[in-house]
């Protein structure tokens, strides 16, 4: 279990918090590249409690600035993205991807009010259909180019669904935990009638499994008992890569908090073989997730991303750790909260937190 105060140290994501700041550390995705068009090319997010706007300029680069005009708060969502910056729809004000005011159209000539505004600004950069920004302190670091995110050999694919309504961590913990597959996802697709061979590769018993850390985090591996579907086997490679990204096979998810109990999760995919069509390459397709909850306001149970919103969001909004009773089972949650520990220390001493990349690297295999 946790103290309470330990929880919200990891829980807590919001400026100048031990978790947030850690967080911001890191390039975070906030929307999809086909998000903004050059007929819509900016939009609001609410991005680790912080109120954003991005915007994409007609070179197709991109920018992020506190979402609000610094004249009378209008929501810059909703103005026009010119060559140069955004100007305000309700006067007009402008602003370059820096976050300094450069035109206030009814001011006098020669005014010097605009040299003394000045926004929050956040760089912005586009990777594989996602894009990224940075909310810590500069100097900016190398955004990461994990392997399948810049390989030619494949097409890649990006998955939506809609937010979750629970704390960052809960969906995190959930890449430590693997026995949670045998219930949560092989059982309960099992008991809703699919018992095809692929629905069934999640219900083998375990024989053995470990967690240790790694150069990115941790990885998992795990020894399945034979079934009548399918073969005794030795598995391994499921990555947690700290803080807030899951890695298996040829999937990758990140957790954004959008505040301290909400939660996006940006997901791209990766098929080998047939290279994609140029067009697709940096903007791969974006697939809508099927709903996750029934008509009746329930959580659906008959598919995996549903299944596990169900045991993150019952959890509650922020996950009160102090009443949990952790067993043997959960030697890999307990191991990734002590290095998440570890990383909010090094930040508290100045220091960059592990996978903060400071020197640009062509490709990371993983």
């Amino acid at each position: 279990m946790l103290s309470h105060e330990e929880n919200e140290l990891f829980t807590h994501i919001g400026p100048r918090t031990p978790g947030g700041e850690l967080l911001r550390r890191y390039w975070q995705p906030v929307c999809y590249v086909r998000d903004l068009t050059p007929d819509d090319p900016s939009r609001s997010l609410r991005i680790m409690d912080e109120e954003l706007v991005i915007f994409r300029f007609p070179d197709g680069s991109y920018g992020c600035l506190e979402e609000h005009c610094a004249h009378r708060r209008t929501s810059l969502a909703y103005g026009f993205v010119e060559t140069d910056g955004i100007r305000c729809a309700y006067h007009g004000w402008k602003y370059d991807r820096m976050g300094h005011c450069m035109d206030q159209p009814f001011e006098p000539t020669g005014s010097t009010f605009k040299e003394r505004i000045k926004l929050k600004a956040y760089p912005a950069q586009a990777l594989a259909g996602l894009v990224f920004v940075y909310m810590g302190p500069p100097p900016a670091p190398v955004l990461p180019r994990w392997d399948f995110m810049v390989w030619r050999d494949g097409r890649r694919e990006l998955r939506r669904q809609p937010p979750l309504n629970c704390n960052w961590l809960q969906i995190q913990e959930n890449t430590a935990d693997y026995v949670h597959t045998y219930f949560l996802h092989g059982h309960m697709l099992y008991t809703e009638g699919k018992r095809d061979a692929y629905s069934m590769r999640l219900y083998r018993p375990f024989q053995r499994y470990c967690f240790q850390p790694f150069e990115w985090g941790q990885v998992k591996a795990w020894e399945y008992a034979k079934t009548e579907l399918w073969p005794e086997a030795k598995e391994a490679g499921a990555m947690l890569i700290m803080p807030n990204i899951l890695r298996f096979a040829y999937d990758m998810h990140w957790r954004v908090p959008i505040d301290d109990t909400h939660t996006l999760v940006f997901a791209i995919s990766y098929k080998p073989g047939d290279p994609a069509l140029p067009d697709e390459q940096d903007n791969p397709p974006l697939i809508e997730d099927e709903p996750q909850y029934r008509p009746d306001g329930r959580i659906a149970r008959d598919h995996i991303w549903a299944q596990d919103r169900l045991a993150w969001e019952t959890q509650g909004p922020v996950f009160d750790r102090s009443l949990e009773h952790l067993g043997t089972s959960d030697r890999g949650i307990i191991l990734f909260r002590q290095m998440l520990r570890e990383q909010i220390d090094l930040v508290r001493q100045g220091k960059d937190p592990m996978n903060v990349l400071r020197e640009p690297r062509d490709i990371i295999e993983l």
